[in-house]
């Protein structure tokens, strides 16, 4: 090999090294712009998100408990004088109508008390138009003698001495003393009348008295027990120092009464017209009703308040002492900005949204909440219509986080409970 090759050699070989330096050199920095581009890209990318649209909605909070019908009256049909049972003409399971004869009873000394009276008051009545003649001839006698004083009186003035002075005394005092019997007359007549009121009255207690030995309904309704049978005796319902056994047991149950046992919490909240949804188990029946009344007193031994549903019942399906499903409507929201429950975090505090924008980047809102039911919150202010808020795991998203939003329904959301 010749001097210039050899040169050419020595020349050669730092070039390659300076080349082949270089080159290593430059891989590490292309390999690291690689990563920072990989990672610019990586922010970039939507993170996948359940949303929801804040929406109008009717929203309304409810209580459900187990409610117990019962009659809308239920009495004991007591007698009102003592007596035997004659007949009873209802049994057990019977409808009745009102006024309708339910048994008579056997009063014998009734009948004697009602000849008695009767008997009296024809005797007054008698007395009365002996009494009225007994007037009319002391008025007659006294105008007889008062007619004669009046001549003599009149002839003693014309002529003083033509008469004497005795025969007018004495006709004076004839006339006085008529008068005077005109007046017992008069007192006879109204002695008699008031016996004949009395008399009168005490014919028309004991008639009165009578018709208590017919028993009769007082209401519409069914018979629910039988405590007496034909022969028994029956004690006036009156009497205060007997237990006076009663002839039937009568229910009114074409209406019947909805008792719930409203807990004390709810007291405050009820108000008569609230809407309730009655359901039956037994018969699997529905209905609408309203609050018709409600005790206003909670109960010390179970902290609950009754309350009270009306329930028309003409086809008599409904039986008293069956239980139903009772759903009271405590407060309503019409046509109200809602949410999901599972939207909202913090709500007995400061309640906050994830809310998706426009550019769908992940914001934390503050909101002000109205009524919350189990499955909707209202919103009163924080959100408009429309506005999409994250659902689910909030602990995978941030501030200002991409993501890619996906509208999603939940069941029993709207109108919310």
């Amino acid at each position: 090999m010749s001097d210039i090759d050899k040169e050419g050699l020595r020349l050669s070989a730092p070039l390659g090294l300076v080349i082949l330096i270089g080159s290593l050199l430059l891989f590490p920095s292309c390999s690291r712009l690689s990563g920072e581009q990989q990672a610019k890209a990586a922010t970039t990318v939507a993170t996948p998100a359940g949303v929801v649209k804040a929406s109008r909605e009717d929203l309304s909070k409810t209580l459900t408990m187990v409610a117990e019908f019962r009659p809308y009256q239920e009495i004991d049909i007591h007698a009102k004088v003592s007596g035997f049972v004659r007949q009873i003409f209802v049994d057990v399971g019977d409808r009745v109508k009102e006024g309708q004869l339910l048994a008579t009873l056997e009063i014998p000394e009734f009948k004697d008390d009602l000849m008695q009276a009767s008997a009296d008051k024809k005797r007054y009545e008698q007395e009365i138009i002996r009494a009225k003649s007994e007037v009319a001839r002391a008025e007659a006698a006294h105008e007889d003698a008062h007619l004669a004083y009046e001549r003599l009186a009149a002839v003693v003035k014309q002529k003083p001495n033509l008469i004497a002075q005795q025969e007018i005394d004495d006709a004076a005092g004839r006339d006085r003393i008529a008068e005077a019997q005109v007046d017992t007359a008069k007192a006879s007549l109204a002695v008699a009348q008031q016996q004949l009121a009395a008399s009168t009255a005490s014919e028309g207690r004991v008639k009165t008295v009578s018709t208590y030995s017919q028993i009769t309904a007082p209401f519409s309704g069914v018979i629910t027990k039988r405590f007496a049978d034909t022969g028994a005796l029956i004690q006036a319902g009156t009497s205060s120092n007997t237990q006076a056994m009663p002839l039937v047991r009568l229910s009114q149950n074409g209406r019947l009464r909805l008792v719930l046992p409203v807990p004390e919490s709810v007291v405050p909240r009820i108000h008569i017209g609230a809407a309730v949804d009655v359901k039956i188990q037994s018969t699997g029946q529905t209905f609408v009703g309203t609050v018709s009344r409600f005790a206003a007193k909670v109960d010390p031994a179970t902290r609950t308040m009754e309350t009270e549903v009306d329930v028309d019942n003409p086809d008599m399906k409904l039986t008293p002492g069956m239980y139903a499903s009772a759903t009271l409507t405590l407060d309503q929201r019409k046509n109200a900005l809602a949410v999901p429950t599972q939207a909202v975090a913090n709500q007995d505090t400061t309640p906050t949204v994830l809310l998706v924008g426009a550019d769908n980047r992940v914001e934390e809102r503050t909101i002000t909440i109205g009524l919350v039911t189990e499955s909707s919150i209202e919103v009163l202010s924080g959100l408009n219509d429309g506005d999409s808020v994250i659902i689910g795991n909030r602990n995978q998203y941030k501030t200002g986080q991409l993501v890619e939003p996906k509208v999603i329904s939940i069941p029993g959301a709207e109108g919310g409970k």
